[in-house]
């Protein structure tokens, strides 16, 4: 398959599942995060996002009116039926989806489904945004679904803005830890290059393979990487193996900064923390469902 080299993909953001917003908000919050207002989607979901200067986001989700989600579920509405399984198989509390921004998610979806990769139909919707001063805008969105076999729960998915808000968010983009973005995004795997087709044909672009067992594939303003649980020991110090054996979405990297500002601010609010190889970890909890690392950029 021929990919288009002119598509310049961009991590648009992450889906962590919670029980709570609430929950998420106060975890967050402590972690030097600044949180936008809770948003409800039109089929029983809602969400806490934390919006970062390059265009990256995290979407905390949780099922804010479960009879309009199991409804939507019902009706065929793959964003929620894929928020079911994943909560189903590890709980309320995770990391589910990666998903990338595209100027055409209609496009996406028949490449997605010509290479045998797609998770679903086509989601249209509107919700209502607000900024940090309060102002009110109506955001328009179309998503398209894949997903690799033996994913355990997890998914992708593009997003088209299709409505873009007037009501600005650069007071939301400004964080007491020092965040301005995503650096990458940790998947597990015990054999990577099983997932490396899967990438090439989701992004649309080709993945990069490093002198170690590991897939690295190189957005605009992120990384996607797929490495093996010995390299995520070594390389974080953490033990994980892969639901099932197979794939994982594991840790998200920010880049920080002032890694000292933010141990401080980590100290005071009494949140655990470890360091190794020069970032700071932190492990997650109730609010958070992926591991946490931060390193230090450069201004």
């Amino acid at each position: 398959m021929r990919f288009p080299r002119s598509i310049d993909r961009s991590l648009d953001h992450c889906v962590l599942p919670t029980a709570d917003l609430a929950v998420a908000r106060g975890r967050l919050e402590a972690l030097g995060f600044t949180v936008a207002a809770d948003a409800a989607h039109p089929f029983g979901t809602g969400n806490c996002c934390v919006f970062f200067a390059d265009g990256s986001y995290l979407e905390p989700l949780s099922r804010v009116a479960p009879q309009a989600a199991r409804k939507a579920e019902s009706a065929g509405n793959v964003f929620v039926q894929r928020d079911s399984v994943f909560r189903k198989q590890f709980g309320d509390e995770g990391f589910s989806a990666v998903v990338l921004g595209t100027t055409d998610a209609d496009e996406d979806h028949a490449r997605f489904a010509g290479a045998g990769i797609s998770a679903g139909s086509p989601l249209s919707f509107s919700r209502p945004f607000r900024d940090v001063d309060g102002r009110e805008a109506t955001a328009s969105f179309r998503l398209a679904f894949a997903a690799p076999e033996n994913a355990n729960g997890h998914f992708f998915f593009t997003c088209q803005r299709v409505n873009l808000p007037a009501a600005g968010r650069g007071a939301l983009e400004t964080h007491a830890n020092g965040v301005t973005g995503t650096a990458r995004i940790v998947m597990l795997a015990a054999a990577p290059d099983d997932y490396a087709g899967f990438l090439d044909a989701f992004s649309g672009e080709r993945h990069q393979i490093p002198a170690t067992e590991e897939i690295v594939l190189k957005l605009a303003n992120a990384e996607l990487t797929v490495i093996t649980p010995d390299i995520y020991k070594t390389r974080y110090g953490l033990d994980r193996v892969p639901a099932s054996g197979r794939f994982d979405l594991a840790a998200i990297v920010f880049q920080c900064l002032d890694l000292a500002g933010l141990r401080d601010h980590l100290k005071v609010r009494q949140v655990l923390f470890a360091e190794h190889d020069g970032a700071v970890i932190v492990p997650p909890a109730a609010g958070q469902g992926a591991v946490f690392v931060f390193e230090e950029s450069s201004p």
